[in-house]
């Protein structure tokens, strides 16, 4: 189990702590398994500091794409983007 530290603006950070937001969306630039912990850090990008709150959520699940490797055209991706859903 690993503690992961990750930068998380305001209105993310906001609805992580109201148990809204459910899920997290990253760039596949480091490594994270079931079981680890991330480690939320609230940052300022107008202000560009950590305002000082934090939230530990342990994973769950990871799931980890390349865009070829998806269901739809490069183009339609590029073109109307990707929707992430939660579920309850």
């Amino acid at each position: 189990m690993a503690l992961i530290k990750k930068k998380t603006w305001p209105e993310h950070f906001e609805a992580i702590i109201s148990g809204k937001k459910k899920f997290d969306i990253r760039l596949n630039d480091f490594k994270v398994n079931e079981g680890d912990i991330l480690l939320f850090q609230e940052f300022d990008p107008q202000t560009k500091k950590y305002t000082g709150r934090e939230i530990e959520k342990k994973v769950t699940y990871v799931l980890k794409c390349r865009i070829d490797q998806l269901f739809w055209p490069e183009s339609e991706i590029k073109n109307k983007g990707i929707q992430i859903i939660s579920l309850e």
